[in-house]
């Protein structure tokens, strides 16, 4: 029996190329191209929210929060994070200088159908990142926040539930659950 043909793989200009014209964002993910299509409402207040609590915080710092729509490349991976921070100047990819490569804090919202990837091959790439010091992944059926540190020893979880809050060190804020989740579960 015939094995289908394998698909060449798509390289990151003609992935950018495409990114240019797309009427809604794409991942790259080793060499293929995946739609980010629309979340739930609650993963889209969830993800503004999460963003808007560190940007708030984030004032006079030489820190700045970021929305979906910033693209960070890790590797092979090409992604639009539910929100990030960068600390500093941004580190633009040399092949496109609206790809960020240096991200101090990525927050991904997870869903139905992303959270094994999000919590696996997604997490473990951003882990590579050498500026990455915190990985935030927000519970958008509960409120539930689990945050990865990198500490001189790996990476520690620590986890809060509503009515607690979680310091993230690298960049000098906390998120609140419950101001997290205001409202988002409101008329789901």
């Amino acid at each position: 029996m015939t094995q289908p043909a394998a698909r060449p793989a798509v390289s990151f200009a003609d992935y950018i190329a495409m990114e240019r014209v797309a009427t809604v964002k794409h991942q790259l993910v080793h060499g293929e191209v995946f739609d980010m299509s629309g979340g739930s409402p609650q993963h889209a207040a969830l993800g503004l929210s999460t963003g808007a609590e560190l940007r708030a915080q984030l004032q006079g710092k030489p820190c700045r929060a970021f929305s979906s729509d910033l693209r960070i490349r890790a590797g092979e991976l090409v992604t639009y994070p539910d929100a990030s921070v960068v600390c500093g100047p941004l580190e633009r990819d040399p092949e496109d200088p609206d790809t960020i490569l240096n991200p101090t804090v990525v927050v991904e919202v997870l869903s139905d159908s992303t959270e094994a990837f999000d919590r696996g091959k997604k997490s473990e790439t951003y882990r590579s990142i050498a500026s990455l010091r915190e990985y935030v992944l927000v519970d958008q059926h509960a409120p539930h926040i689990e945050v990865y540190t990198r500490t001189d020893t790996g990476w520690t979880l620590r986890e809060v539930r509503a009515g607690e809050r979680i310091a993230l060190a690298s960049i000098g804020c906390e998120l609140d659950v419950n101001a997290v989740y205001e409202g988002v579960f409101e008329g789901a």
